[in-house]
């Protein structure tokens, strides 16, 4: 279904992703980890095309998604849809309006200018913040949303779009747990009842484990490990991460019964 091969970007003498490949031969949910400047986010706008490749391919169902310009760029971009860690929603807009947005790249540009929007997408759009939980939100501003609701918000944009595969870029870094949790559950069911791909850049393991079927582990812009959450072990973490014995998963953790666990014993109240 989709075939990443030796795929490579640089940034001048810096190579931000170094040959880079895998394989995915069915919709699967799919976690990508490492540390800062791994190479995460630059892998998953090449993915998107925001950012061409210096070298390598990327094959969507045989079509190599490198060599795509102008329209049939555009195409792929909307049946490749990207969620990112500040929602890039517009803030003064309704909510309902923002999710519309998922149409631009079907609409007319006149349409677009007066804001005019089909009564069927205006039900699909309501109907998608219904599911995310949040369809009462639908007339206000994004703007006074909590950051857990706007990036629901963002996920609906995305929807919208009616995408084969969902890219999401740290959609959970600015989150506190509660609402970290709500997200990954909803892209989970997304993944589950729709069977679209979804590959999100997670800079928790116990998200990954807890969420993901595959987890593909960067360091350095390559590729150190690709597997199943279970053979996700400490020490192949530590590898991942390029950590000492004194490594501790529950330091970066963002699942609150982890939280729970490791609080001082004074923060605890009595």
């Amino acid at each position: 279904m989709l075939e990443v091969r030796c795929l490579t970007k640089a940034f001048g003498e810096k190579t931000a992703v170094d040959s880079a490949s895998f394989t995915v031969d069915r919709p699967m949910m799919i976690g990508v980890i490492g540390r800062s400047g791994a190479g995460k986010s630059t892998l998953l706008r090449m993915l998107n095309r925001l950012s061409d490749a210096t070298t390598g391919a990327i094959l969507f169902e045989g079509r190599d998604i490198t060599t795509l310009r102008g329209a049939d760029r555009r195409e792929w971009q909307s049946r490749c849809a990207m969620i990112f860690q500040q929602f890039n929603l517009v803030p003064r807009m309704d909510v309902v309006s923002n999710v519309l947005h998922g149409t631009l790249n079907r609409r007319s540009t006149l349409a677009t200018m007066f804001n005019l929007y089909p009564q069927a997408d205006i039900h699909r759009a309501i109907e998608i913040l219904d599911r995310l939980g949040i369809a009462e939100q639908a007339p206000k501003r994004a703007e006074a949303l909590s950051g857990g609701q706007q990036q629901r918000v963002a996920i609906a944009r995305a929807l919208m779009q009616d995408p084969a595969v969902i890219l999401a870029d740290e959609p959970i870094a600015s989150l506190d747990p509660m609402n970290a949790q709500i997200v990954m559950e909803a892209l989970r069911r997304i993944h589950e009842e729709d069977g679209r791909m979804v590959i999100a850049n997670l800079h928790t393991l116990d998200t990954a484990r807890r969420y993901c079927d595959r987890v593909i582990g960067m360091r350095d812009g390559r590729i150190v490990f690709d597997g199943t959450p279970q053979q996700l072990t400490t020490g192949v973490a530590r590898d991942i991460y390029g950590a000492g014995a004194g490594f501790s998963e529950a330091a970066t953790s963002t699942e609150i019964e982890t939280l729970d666990r490791t609080k001082p014993r004074s923060a605890v109240p009595a």
